[in-house]
């Protein structure tokens, strides 16, 4: 067996570069994971820009990461050799903090956070967190897969926890990377979907991934539109644009949510009157457990859901990543290792 592997890793802020790391055996509690394949997420720029404040370099970004388990560390009895397996956002967890103490990992508070905390899987091997793991169905390959522990779960998991019922009316705002897996999502799971975007040529994709209805929301007023459907449930917003949601509250039905998997900077505004008058509300949701990743796996394996995918060579990484920047990506960008 090869003693070193190829990573690409963050050694300054904004500098990616392909290096070969020694190869080591997983500590206790952690296995070693042979990367077979990583998607591009937007979140890796906690990494490679330096945005996150505990980030430390060298660095491996990653959290999208598909591959088998070829060792095992001390204590690891519930995984196996051999075993495909799947890390996402999450790293694992403390254990300690309240939300941790009443089984709310997600929100641990001392959250460690894959490609971040610790390497990530813009590489050929991957140390991982027995905890983080998160088994992957043989029915998906694993580019396939990879998108899914984050854009999946993130899109799936606001869905299936939402108050939307089988047949109620479920906007999701934006047709991009996380979009496009929340369309399918919502159709499967029963919801009339209503896809909005900005220009009428994304209206033919929105409807072959199973929207019922198209808003162009630069040719009419989406909460109008919203409203003179019946006014949605569910507003999904998975873009990164505060002021692009503000304007799609009015669209909610009596007791509805806007939901936001979209992370960006500027604030979301909305009249008060326009919350308590139909008992509406604004509400966030961050991606999911292993579990939920599971749950999200074997959902899309059953009901056919993919990942619009560009797969590109574990070398391709500083073009893929741009690409993925710059918005150029249609819809996410993977990372293959060829194993």
């Amino acid at each position: 067996m090869a003693k070193t592997y190829r990573a690409v890793q963050v050694s300054k802020p904004g500098r990616l570069e392909v290096v070969e790391r020694e190869l080591t055996a997983p500590p206790q509690g952690k296995v070693r994971i042979r990367v077979e394949a990583c998607g591009v997420c937007h979140s890796d720029a906690l990494t490679v820009e330096g945005l996150a404040p505990d980030v430390h370099y060298p660095r491996v970004p990653g959290h999208e990461v598909v591959g088998t388990i070829d060792s095992l560390g001390e204590g690891v009895s519930a995984w196996k050799l051999g075993q495909r397996v799947g890390v996402g956002f999450l790293g694992g967890y403390c254990g300690r903090c309240t939300p941790c103490r009443r089984g709310d990992f997600v929100n641990c508070q001392n959250q460690p956070v894959s490609g971040v905390a610790a390497d990530g899987g813009y590489a050929e091997v991957m140390i991982a967190d027995e905890r983080a793991l998160a088994a992957v169905p043989a029915e998906l390959a694993p580019a396939d897969a990879a998108p899914l522990l984050c854009a999946g779960v993130a899109t799936y998991n606001a869905l299936r926890n939402s108050p939307a019922e089988p047949g109620d009316l479920v906007a999701v705002q934006g047709i991009g990377g996380l979009g496009h897996l929340a369309v399918q999502f919502a159709n499967r799971m029963g919801f009339r979907v209503a896809a909005v975007a900005r220009g009428e040529e994304k209206q033919p994709l929105a409807r072959q991934l199973g929207a019922h209805h198209y808003i162009d929301s630069q040719a009419q007023d989406p909460a109008a539109a919203l409203q003179a459907l019946g006014g949605a449930s569910v507003i999904l917003s998975t873009v990164t644009s505060g002021k692009a949601m503000s304007p799609l509250i009015g669209g909610l039905r009596a007791r509805g949510r806007l939901i936001v998997v979209g992370v960006g900077f500027d604030p979301i505004e909305v009249p008060p009157a326009q919350l308590v008058f139909g008992t509406r509300a604004i509400e966030g949701s961050l991606t999911g457990s292993p579990l939920d990743s599971e749950d999200t796996l074997a959902f899309s394996a059953l009901e056919g859901i993919r990942p619009r995918i560009a797969t590109v060579p574990l070398e391709a990484a500083v073009e893929a990543y741009g690409k993925m920047m710059r918005e150029e990506a249609r819809f996410r960008m993977v990372l293959v290792t060829g194993q």
